[in-house]
């Protein structure tokens, strides 16, 4: 079983539940752990496989839940930083429907310092890039650029994720477009939202959509679709997995279970080079990660709300 290395941010989500869509009409807020890279390390653990987390957190109560949330759930925090900025803080609003909309105060993961010392964990692993808050600027960025070129000098199986936020890049879309595109290059997969996949490639259908992604480089393209599934793209094919149906109630975190899953399965492999070409065997593992996914949108929260094995056996069952 490989090891997959979740880069980018830890931090505080308060959710304002049951408030609406509004955050200015919410007043009691829920803290929970977030932060898409930890969620997807968290997923992948939950699972039974084998993650690390790569991020910074600040020196205070907040950043201690957050590693204690970690070690709770058996992600490997060795290279977790500390920082005395304070821990990064999200507040989520989350609507009728489970979707959610989320305003940032940032602190301590855009502190992320390179440690030249990961770069031989790489080696014949994997690692996942979120990219929520990472190409803001800073050290974070910084390390986050190190790390991608480490796992392409070490060979490792790079999985990247753009986690594009409108509150992060307002009126800054086509800088957050550039500076996807080399990872879009070089990953072996990368997961999109349907408005991601439509803003970075500049299409509207997904046929076409996928065509720009799969020119600029990418060879294993997944776009989530709520509740319609997920879009999987490779040369060799393109269909559609469906999703398993539930009553969601909160979509936090729905996205990084998926990506966590697929990756768990893909690490279980022994041989990835060839894994493009294998639609089929793609095709059910994405089947089984939309699954992981639509439980985790039965409850709140996000790594809490993550599913185990024998959960994700009962959805599929």
């Amino acid at each position: 079983m490989k090891q997959i290395f979740c880069v980018g941010e830890l931090l505080i989500d308060f959710v304002g539940e049951n408030q609406g869509s509004d955050l200015s009409r919410a007043v009691m807020f829920t803290k929970k752990a977030g932060g898409a890279p930890a969620n997807v390390a968290s997923a992948i653990a939950r699972l039974g496989g084998r993650s690390a987390f790569v991020g910074c957190i600040g020196e205070d109560p907040f950043g201690e839940f957050l590693l204690d949330v970690l070690r709770e759930n058996r992600v490997d925090t060795q290279f977790l930083q500390r920082s005395e900025t304070f821990t990064t803080l999200a507040f989520v609003s989350i609507a009728e429907d489970g979707e959610r909309d989320f305003v940032f105060s940032r602190g301590a993961d855009r502190e992320l310092q390179y440690m030249p010392e990961v770069k031989k964990s790489f080696r014949g692993n994997m690692i996942h890039l979120g990219a929520a808050t990472a190409l803001l600027g800073g050290p974070l960025e910084k390390a986050y650029g190190h790390y991608f070129f480490d796992g392409l000098t070490q060979r490792a199986f790079i999985s990247f994720d753009p986690n594009y936020r409108h509150d992060l890049w307002k009126n800054k879309a086509a800088v957050f477009r550039k500076k996807c595109i080399p990872f879009i290059e070089k990953s072996n997969l990368c997961k999109f939202s349907l408005e991601e996949a439509q803003l970075l490639s500049g299409e509207e259908s997904l046929e076409k959509a996928c065509s720009v992604l799969h020119d600029i480089g990418t060879e294993i393209i997944v776009i989530t679709l709520g509740g319609d599934g997920t879009w999987l793209s490779t040369r060799a094919g393109q269909r559609t997995i469906p999703s398993i149906r539930v009553e969601p109630v909160d979509t936090t975190g729905a996205g990084d279970a998926f990506i966590g899953c697929l990756l768990w399965q893909l690490a279980a492999r022994e041989d990835l080079e060839h894994i493009a070409s294998d639609v089929e065997a793609l095709a059910e593992m994405v089947r089984i990660a939309n699954a992981a996914g639509a439980v985790t949108t039965t409850r709140f929260g996000a790594i809490e709300a993550l599913p185990d094995q024998e959960q994700l056996n009962r959805a599929l069952a």
